[in-house]
């Protein structure tokens, strides 16, 4: 436990920032998650509209440094492939 007020106040932040980009992570999971649930079905429409979501979360995660900006590409790179493979 911090003695010093500084540094209550730092782990104080930590566990707020902490829980914040948790919470952006796991929406970012269970978009892919959806997302691949709708190519699995062969759900072309709804596919595409998971992957622009998913476009939004991870370029909004990866500004913020929550996730690096490869991987947001990977993410994004990933979806839309699947996406588009659909007939």
């Amino acid at each position: 436990m911090p003695n010093k007020p500084s540094a209550m106040k730092e782990l104080r932040k930590s566990k707020k920032l902490s829980a914040h980009n948790t919470s952006i992570k796991k929406n970012l999971k269970y978009l892919m998650k959806q997302a691949d649930k709708a190519i699995e079905r062969g759900d072309k429409a709804e596919a595409i509209a998971l992957a622009k979501k998913i476009q939004k979360a991870s370029d909004k995660a990866a500004k913020v440094n929550v996730i690096k900006a490869n991987k947001a590409n990977r993410q994004k790179s990933k979806v839309m492939t699947k996406a588009n493979s659909l007939a």
